[in-house]
């Protein structure tokens, strides 16, 4: 594809791709056929001076009719980008396709290493390599400690944290899960109270139990049951929600710092804070190393990216857009999967020792199981197994963490209110 330099000097001028300068310094266009680069590139040329940006041919002209012009106190026209939220496509994964990476793209650009890694990979078929990262395990060791927190703080100032759960219609999944962090409340102290609503409930019927729970002082976190019904907007639900109860951490405010350097979050995500607990408490060694993190949800995939960068590894992500993903992942140190589908991480997709997180929970069917189906991860883990040098089951990996990160988030929160050490 040929591409021209565009230059935007100090008086705003645009060069075309021929070197001649527009007649109009004043107002700045990219040109082309609609492309997001070049609606991308017409946010960018006002304020940048003395760049260059390379654009595609077929992008220049396109955004005549795509941006919105606002002017400036001289009357100057300032060419902006459409809403970012029209970019916001939803990840949609392509099944795991049944041929072998070896066959892919990746072949053709890594001829060596694959052939290695094949007869690597080949003659270990038959052994299990990769220690089994026990989260059942490690969470119980949490929660013995958070048992042991609660019944000091009761005995010291006779109060206990609290737990509230609003939860909307009848998923199965979502029952279970709720089932799951009652009785993990129970095991260890935490008092905890469920709200179940309709699944046509409105949004002041949810705004209400929120409210409600905001406002009770034995209530030191509130955890909203996602996902929520199509009728029903989370961003809005989470946004009402307090800061300080929030200890799924999902509020913007908690997920903004999160990102930022210097800042710390109220609460991190549980899921995300169970997998790098995991990791440090097998004795993974993160900082330095290559990360790859498969999904880029705002519950799993984004703050698990964050909190890996905020111990020092060097993160890629992967998503449905990623093209030849294999190629990222062959590289890491750590992998950490969330991306819903069932066995799309192959063997072949690995390092040899690399450390494998699995998030995915997928029902698959199994005629053969009490329940007529059976969960399984992201990754293919007879596979990766043998190539690996520790991987999470699904299941007993993950999701125990989860839960246990919660009571942990909860129990902080109550020690915050009454200022208990």
């Amino acid at each position: 594809m040929r591409a021209s330099y565009v230059r935007v000097s100090a008086h705003r001028a645009l060069i075309d791709e021929h070197g001649r300068e527009e007649k109009d310094a004043n107002e700045i266009e990219a040109r082309g056929q609609g492309t997001a680069e070049a609606v991308a590139l017409a946010v960018a040329l006002p304020w940048r001076n003395g760049l260059r940006f390379r654009v595609p041919s077929g992008s220049r002209g396109c955004c005549r009719s795509a941006h919105n012009t606002l002017r400036n106190d001289d009357g100057r026209p300032i060419v902006i980008s459409p809403p970012l939220v029209s970019l916001d496509i939803p990840d949609d994964w392509a099944p795991c396709p049944a041929h072998s990476c070896f066959s892919s793209p990746i072949s053709s650009l890594l001829k060596v290493q694959i052939f290695v890694y094949s007869f690597w990979f080949t003659t270990t078929a038959n052994e299990q390599t990769a220690t089994v990262i026990d989260g059942k395990f490690i969470a119980d060791e949490i929660k013995t400690r958070i048992g042991s927190e609660v019944r000091r703080m009761k005995e010291g100032i006779g109060m206990v944290p609290g737990l509230a759960v609003i939860v909307v219609g009848y998923r199965r999944d979502s029952q279970t899960y709720v089932r799951n962090k009652m009785m993990a409340c129970a095991e260890v102290g935490i008092k905890s109270m469920v709200a179940q609503l309709p699944e046509d409930c409105t949004k002041d019927q949810l705004l209400g139990a929120l409210s409600s729970f905001d406002a009770d002082p034995s209530v030191h976190g509130i955890l909203v049951q996602l996902p929520l019904p199509q009728h029903l907007d989370e961003g809005k639900v989470l946004d009402v929600l307090r800061p300080e109860k929030d200890v799924d951490g999902f509020h913007p405010l908690n997920m903004g710092n999160l990102a930022m350097r210097g800042r710390e979050p109220l609460f991190i995500p549980c899921t995300p804070k169970g997998c790098i607990e995991m990791l440090l408490r097998s004795g993974v060694e993160i900082a330095g190393r290559k990360a790859t993190v498969i999904g880029r949800s705002n519950i799993v995939g984004l703050p698990t990216s964050l909190l890996l960068q905020r111990h020092h590894a060097t993160v890629s992500i992967v998503h449905a857009f990623t093209k030849n993903p294999e190629l990222i992942t062959c590289e890491a140190d750590i992998v950490v999967t969330a991306a819903g589908v069932p066995n799309l991480v192959r063997g072949n997709w690995l390092k040899p020792g690399a450390v494998v997180i699995d998030v995915g929970t997928n029902p698959v069917e199994d005629p053969s199981s009490e329940h007529g189906y059976r969960l399984t991860g992201d990754v293919c883990y007879e596979e990766a197994v043998r190539v690996a040098s520790a991987i999470t089951p699904v299941p007993g990996g993950v999701g125990p963490m989860t839960i246990a990160m919660l009571l942990s988030n909860t129990l902080d929160s109550a020690k915050r209110v009454y200022a208990f050490t």
